[in-house]
């Protein structure tokens, strides 16, 4: 038996959306289960998003702090983001992320790891990427405003990170997949084995 997902879709027989926000959507499908029964599915309908998971040269990992209203807690984050332009290019959009969040740029891209965020209630699909070789942006930084006027930015060693994921202290799903997706590269097969930065990612279709 092939462990992996694999694209299927059941019928739908009628659908609706009874709301429409500003980035995301709520989506109301009637769908026919394989016994012939149909069954109400209520789901976020989400453009997608990226993360960047950049490490540095002394195995530090940027990370932001910020307020995340759904949940009522502040998080560690990685820098990340929307994929606001429908087909637009994940690996551009990390590149934006990481400048406007942390005004870091990357001189290595692979893609770490590919997830979907909550699947039995939201289609989000997150790609996180692994950046390596860093420097200080140019120019003048990003403007922020709303909670991002709020976040806070350090640098953490990648172990820190890891003893946080398991001590269930860390929980933003692009974090703990990225920091516990590398954790196993560096022990395994090395960071040469991880897929290049332009993979294709069959959950959010992109222009090269």
């Amino acid at each position: 038996m092939e462990i992996r997902d694999t694209a299927e879709e059941w019928p739908v027989r009628s659908g609706q959306t009874p709301f429409r926000g500003a980035k995301t959507s709520v989506r109301s499908d009637e769908v026919v289960m394989p016994d012939g029964s149909v069954a109400r599915r209520d789901f976020q309908v989400h453009p997608g998003s990226v993360a960047v998971l950049a490490l540095d040269a002394d195995r530090r990992v940027v990370v932001l702090r910020q307020y995340r209203h759904p949940v009522r807690h502040k998080l560690w984050e990685l820098p990340a983001g929307l994929l606001d332009v429908p087909g637009e290019n994940p690996l551009h959009a990390a590149q934006r992320e990481l400048y406007e969040e942390a005004h870091v740029k990357a001189e290595d891209w692979r893609v770490l790891v590919d997830v979907f965020a909550s699947p039995g209630g939201s289609d989000e699909a997150i790609r996180v990427f692994l950046a390596r070789d860093l420097a200080e942006a140019e120019g003048e930084r990003f403007e922020v405003a709303e909670e991002e006027a709020d976040m806070e930015l350090a640098r953490v060693p990648l172990a820190d990170l890891v003893r946080g994921v398991l001590a269930g202290e860390l929980g933003n799903v692009a974090l703990v997949s990225g920091v516990l997706a590398l954790q196993a590269v560096l022990a395994g097969d090395g960071v040469e084995s991880l897929r290049p930065a332009l993979a294709p990612w069959p959950a959010r279709p992109y222009e090269v």
